[in-house]
C-alpha cells in the first residue's frame, strides 16, 4: 500500500475569523445533504455515506492533536471528506499530482481526503489525515521556512509511516547509486509516483536521524533554533553541533549501513527468483529429455541382450541337432 499526500499552498479567503473561514468554506465544499461535524479546533465534512469515517477520523484528530518538537496548534482546521474521485480531483484542483491520496492547503488551514469508496492506494486514512495535519501544524508554528523534503519527511515521522523505510529494503538505488544531498531532496517530488515515493523515503530517514541527534528533546530545540535564526544551516549548527555537510555524511552512512546489505540480499532473491521462473522450465525440458535418452538406451542395451541371448540359445540347439557320426573302425 503506498501512502503519499501533496502539500498546495493557496491563499487565505477573506473572512471576519477564522471560524467564519471553516463555515465558508465548509458550505462551498459541503456537497448535497452532507453532514458537518464539529469539535474542539476541527471541523469535517462529508457525505451520508462516509458519516461513519468522518466520525473516526474526528475522533482521531482529537485525540492525538500534538506534533514532536512543535507547540499545540491553535488554528482552527476545515476535513473534507471527498464522496468520489472525481469529487476529490475537482476539490484538490489541477496542481495536484495524480497519485496524490489527500492534500493540505496550509493557508486555507483545510485537509481534503478521499472517501470510504477510495481504493487501497489511498491508504490508511487515520494515517493519511494524522500526515495532513502535521502539515498544517508545522506550518502553523514555522511558516514558509521548512522546505518541501522537510514538510513530507516531517509530516511522515510524525504520523508514523514506519512502512516507508520499507522502500530502502528492495532499491537498486541504494546499493548503486549515490544518496542525494538534503538540497537536492526536493526535486524528487516532482518525477512521477516512483521517484516520489523514492524522496518521501529519503525525506523521512533524514528527519528521522535529525530527531535521533538528540534523544532527550528531538526536534524541539531545532525548530526553536531555526524559527530565531530563519534558516536551516544555523539552527543545525546551534541544535547538534554539526554542520548540515557533516549531517549529510552521518544520515547517508546511517542508511547505508541499516538498509545496503538488506537491499542487496533482496535484490539477489529477486534476481535468483526471477533466473528460477526463466530458466525452470528449460531445466526441467532438459531433465526430460535426458531420462527420455537414458530410457531409450537402457531399451536398445536391453534388445542387445535380449538379442544375444537367443543367439547363444539358437546356437546350442543347433548343435544339438546335429546326429551323431560313428566311430570309425581300426
Amino acid at each position: 500500500m503506498r501512502t503519499v499526500a501533496f502539500l498546495l499552498a493557496a491563499s487565505v479567503a477573506s473572512a471576519s475569523s477564522p471560524h467564519s473561514q471553516i463555515a465558508a468554506q465548509s458550505r462551498a465544499l459541503a456537497p448535497s445533504g452532507a453532514v458537518r461535524l464539529d469539535a474542539g479546533r476541527f471541523t469535517l465534512v462529508a457525505e451520508r455515506q462516509d458519516e461513519a469515517l468522518a466520525k473516526a477520523l474526528l475522533v482521531e484528530a482529537q485525540r492525538q492533536d500534538t506534533f514532536p518538537g512543535l507547540p499545540r496548534p491553535k488554528a482552527q482546521v476545515l476535513i473534507a471528506v471527498a464522496p468520489d474521485l472525481p469529487r476529490f480531483r475537482q476539490w484538490i484542483g489541477p496542481a495536484a499530482p495524480e497519485w496524490g491520496a489527500a492534500v493540505a492547503f496550509p493557508d486555507l488551514q483545510r485537509v481534503i481526503m478521499q472517501g470510504s469508496r477510495a481504493g487501497s492506494a489511498a491508504g490508511n486514512p487515520l494515517v493519511v489525515l494524522r500526515h495532513e495535519l502535521a502539515h498544517l501544524a508545522l506550518h502553523e508554528h514555522m511558516g514558509p521556512l521548512p522546505p518541501r523534503w522537510f514538510d513530507e519527511g516531517y509530516a511522515s515521522v510524525a504520523a508514523g509511516e514506519w512502512t516507508r523505510e520499507q522502500t530502502f529494503e528492495t532499491s537498486v538505488a541504494l546499493i548503486w547509486r549515490t544518496l542525494p544531498a538534503l538540497d537536492s531532496l526536493d526535486r524528487g517530488f516532482y518525477g512521477g509516483a516512483s521517484q516520489a515515493d523514492w524522496s518521501y523515503a529519503l525525506a523521512h530517514r533524514a528527519v528521522a536521524e535529525l530527531s535521533g541527534l538528540d534523544p532527550a528533546t528531538g526536534l524541539t530545540n531545532f525548530f526553536r533554533n531555526w524559527k530565531e535564526t530563519g534558516a536551516f544551516e544555523p539552527a543545525v549548527r546551534l541544535s547538534f553541533g554539526i554542520t548540515v555537510a557533516q549531517f549529510d555524511k552521518h544520515w547517508h552512512s546511517v542508511t547505508r549501513r541499516r538498509y545496503g546489505a538488506i537491499a542487496l540480499l533482496s535484490n539477489l532473491s529477486i534476481a535468483v527468483g526471477l533466473f528460477t521462473i526463466i530458466l525452470g522450465p528449460l531445466f526441467v525440458a532438459r531433465r526430460r529429455r535426458d531420462r527420455r535418452r537414458l530410457e531409450a538406451m537402457r531399451a536398445a542395451d536391453a534388445a542387445q541382450e535380449k538379442a544375444a541371448r537367443e543367439s547363444a540359445l539358437e546356437a546350442l540347439l543347433a548343435m544339438g541337432r546335429e546326429p551323431s557320426r560313428p566311430a570309425a573302425e581300426p
